[in-house]
């Protein structure tokens, strides 16, 4: 059961953002210029602690990862990514919508800010 019905909107309402399917990894993709900011997957029940829920991969900066780590424990590490830089949210879980939302958006904005100053006005300019 999926919490959060807002969240395809809500990722692909950003500027110049895309969504394509990953077959391989049974992942809905979310990218910027061909970079991804975040996935949802289901990992499966060979991948212990996730027990088959639904998640939404985000990059996140890791002092706040640890954080929110600390007070949230629908956040984890992220799952098959690189464990610093990334989160996993359970879907089913209880993180408030006001805090999906705004970890989202930060992860959107650090892949975005990656990029140069000539693409960032390319992509906004298509707005």
């Amino acid at each position: 059961m999926n919490n959060y019905p807002w969240l395809d909107a809500w990722l692909l309402d950003n500027p110049g953002a895309g969504k394509d399917y990953k077959a391989e990894w049974d992942w809905h993709r979310y990218l910027i210029d061909g970079k991804m900011f975040a996935a949802t997957c289901q990992p499966g029940p060979e991948h212990k602690g996730r027990d088959c829920r639904e998640l939404v991969n985000l990059k996140c900066d890791p002092m706040l990862s640890e954080l929110l780590r600390s007070e949230y424990p629908d956040i984890r590490p992220g799952f098959y990514s690189n464990k610093r830089h990334w989160i996993s949210v359970f879907l089913d879980g209880t993180v408030p919508d006001e805090v999906l939302k705004d970890l989202c958006t930060r992860s959107y904005q650090l892949v975005f800010s990656s990029l140069t100053k000539k693409r960032q006005r390319e992509i906004l300019a298509q707005e």
